[in-house]
């Protein structure tokens, strides 16, 4: 499995550990990513991700799940949000 976050595209960084003598060494940054069941409102249902923190604090500050899924761009969801997106596109023109 993939270190790279379901909603926000987060993945990881490539960069140096630079010692006292400034010697350098290749190193990887992950994201704190966490398994996460988020509640969408007006499908009524709960969806789980593999969602980094930074990500899971923009969900909450756009007001959850659904807003958050309307404002992000295509690019960067997983091919799981993607299909919760087109649901809830749907859901909203139907209603």
């Amino acid at each position: 499995m993939s270190r790279i976050c379901e909603l926000t595209g987060k993945g990881r960084q490539v960069g140096n550990n630079v010692s006292h003598a400034n010697n350098k060494t290749k190193r990887v940054f992950l994201p704190n990513l966490q398994n996460v069941t988020l509640l969408s409102e007006k499908l009524d249902r709960s969806f789980k991700f593999r969602v980094s923190t930074q990500g899971l604090r923009s969900v909450e500050h756009n007001g959850g799940l659904d807003n958050w899924l309307l404002k992000t761009k295509d690019e960067k969801l997983s091919p799981r949000a993607l299909k919760v997106k087109r649901e809830l596109k749907k859901a909203v023109a139907d209603a």
